[in-house]
C-alpha cells in the first residue's frame, strides 16, 4: 500500500514587517507551508516613514505590496486579515471575522503602536509615526498649518499655526524636527506671499538630559548644536503635561502650537496578552533566549513584539536590523529542527545607529567609529538606500533626495484626505 506523503509543517507569521518578511524569506527552500497575515496589504521601510510626512518622499516609494514581494513563493499564502488572538492549546490563531488559521510553528511579529504613558487621550492632538496612515496624516497637519497661516490676520493665531513641537529627542524625533525646520526655511518661502515661513518655531521637548540617548555624549552633543543652527528649539529635562487641540505644557509653560507630533515612546501589540505570558512595561514579550515565548516552544516572537538582552546586557534596541536578525534566526531554527537539529541561542550583532539631522547633516556610531556632518549624511542616505527593495525604488529615492539636496525643493507636497473647509 503507498504510503500518503507527509504533509508540510504549517507555518504562520503574523505581521509583515521587517523580521516576519525576513523569516519569510529565510524559510525559502525549507518543507514548510507559509501563512503570512498582516492587517496592511503593505511592507512598510519605517526608517524612512518621517520623510513621508515631511513631504521629501511619496508613499509608494517607502513600500511595497507583500503579495508582489512573494509573488515567486508558490508556498506561500498572503492574508489581508486582522489577528485577534491566539488558542495556544489548540494551536490556531484567531481572527477578528471569526475565522482561525492552525499553525505548526508560529512567528508572532506583530510590531508596536507609539505610546503616551497614560495619556491616551492626547493621542487625537499629537498623533505618532507609526503607519503610512500616520504619515499621511502629519504630512497634511503641517502643510494645512502653513496654508491656513497665510489666510490668518490674528498675529497670535498666526503664531500658533506657525509652532510645530515635536516630544521626544530620539532619533524620529530629531530626523522631524531638523526635516520639518528644513522645509520651513529653505524648501517653502517662495510659495507664499502673506507669511515668512523662515519665521516658523520648530520647537523639540524632551523629557531627559539629552538628544538622541542612545548616541554617545559628543555625538549627542552635535546633533543638539546642529538642531540649533537649524533654528529648532531644543528643550531637555521638560517632560510634557498636557496636550491639547491649542497647544502643549512642558515645565509648567503652555506654548500654543497647532502641531504636535509624538515621538516620545512606544506601546507592543498585545501579543503578551494574546498568551498571558510575561511583559516589561511597554508590553513587550519577554521571551527565552531562542526568541520563543515562555512555555510555548512552538511560537516565536520578533521585533518590537519582544525584549531580549543582548550581549552587553542592555536590551536589543527596536530597529529594523534588530527585527531582520531576529527573523533570519527564526527561519534558520525552524530549519534546524525539522533536521532533528538545533542552534545556539540568538545573538545580536549591533550595525550601528544611524540620525539624519537636516538634509546635510547625520550622525552615526558604528561603535568602533564614529562620523558627524555631511559625510555621514551620505553614508546614512547610501545606506537606506541599499536597503530598499528594487532598483526602481532605490533610484527614485536617490532621486528625490538628490533634487532636495541641490534645488531644496520637495515634490511630494501633496494634501490629501479632504479639502480646505476639513478640519485637521
Amino acid at each position: 500500500m503507498t504510503q500518503a506523503p507527509a504533509k508540510p509543517h504549517r507555518v504562520v507569521i503574523v505581521g509583515a514587517g521587517f523580521g516576519g518578511l525576513e523569516a519569510a524569506f529565510g524559510l525559502a527552500g525549507a518543507p514548510v507551508e507559509i501563512t503570512l497575515i498582516d492587517r496592511r496589504n503593505h511592507h512598510l521601510f519605517q526608517p524612512l516613514l518621517y520623510q513621508v510626512a515631511t513631504a521629501s518622499l511619496a508613499t509608494s516609494e517607502i513600500a511595497w505590496p507583500i503579495r508582489y514581494l512573494l509573488r515567486d513563493r508558490p508556498e506561500v499564502t498572503t492574508l489581508f486579515a486582522n489577528v485577534c488572538g491566539v488558542d495556544a492549546a489548540a494551536k490556531q490563531v484567531q481572527l477578528d471575522d471569526g475565522g482561525s488559521i492552525p499553525y505548526d510553528t508560529l512567528i508572532l511579529a506583530t510590531g508596536a503602536r507609539h505610546a503616551y504613558f497614560g495619556h491616551d487621550e492626547w493621542e487625537p492632538f499629537a498623533p505618532g509615526l507609526k503607519t503610512l496612515e500616520d504619515a499621511t496624516t502629519l504630512r497634511r497637519r503641517i502643510l494645512v498649518a502653513f496654508e491656513r497661516a497665510e489666510r490668518e490676520t490674528d498675529p497670535d493665531k498666526r503664531a500658533a499655526l506657525l509652532t510645530f513641537v515635536i516630544i521626544g529627542a530620539g532619533p524620529t524625533g530629531v530626523e522631524m524636527a531638523g526635516t520639518i525646520a528644513d522645509l520651513a526655511k529653505d524648501t517653502l518661502p517662495q510659495d507664499f506671499r502673506h507669511i515668512d515661513t523662515r519665521k516658523a518655531r520648530v520647537v523639540l521637548i524632551e523629557a531627559g538630559p539629552r538628544v538622541l540617548a542612545g548616541f554617545p555624549d559628543d555625538l549627542s552633543a552635535y546633533a543638539q548644536a546642529s538642531l540649533e543652527k537649524l533654528g529648532v528649539e531644543v528643550m531637555l529635562g521638560e517632560p510634557v503635561t498636557e496636550c491639547s487641540a491649542d497647544g502643549v505644557v512642558f515645565g509648567g509653560k503652555r506654548l500654543e502650537a497647532r502641531t504636535i507630533v509624538w515621538a516620545a515612546g512606544v506601546r507592543a501589540s498585545r501579543a503578551a496578552e494574546w498568551l498571558n505570558a510575561p511583559a516589561d512595561r511597554a508590553h513587550r514579550l519577554q521571551v527565552e533566549p531562542d526568541l520563543t515565548v515562555p512555555g510555548h516552544p512552538d511560537i516565536f516572537a520578533v521585533g518590537d513584539t519582544v525584549t531580549i538582552n543582548g550581549p552587553d546586557g542592555n536590551p536589543v534596541p527596536g530597529i529594523a536590523p534588530a527585527a531582520k536578525q531576529e527573523g533570519r534566526y527564526v527561519a534558520a531554527l525552524i530549519k534546524a529542527r525539522l533536521d532533528g537539529k538545533t542552534l545556539p541561542p540568538f545573538r545580536y550583532k549591533h550595525a550601528g545607529s544611524l540620525a539624519q539631522i537636516g538634509k546635510k547633516k547625520a550622525v552615526i556610531d558604528f561603535g568602533w567609529l564614529k562620523l558627524r556632518g555631511s559625510l555621514a549624511w551620505w553614508i546614512w542616505g547610501l545606506a537606506h538606500i541599499y536597503f530598499l527593495i528594487g532598483v526602481r525604488h532605490r533610484i527614485a529615492v536617490a532621486m528625490n533626495w538628490l533634487w532636495i539636496h541641490t534645488r531644496d525643493q520637495r515634490a511630494a507636497r501633496l494634501i490629501t484626505q479632504g479639502s480646505s473647509k476639513v478640519a485637521q
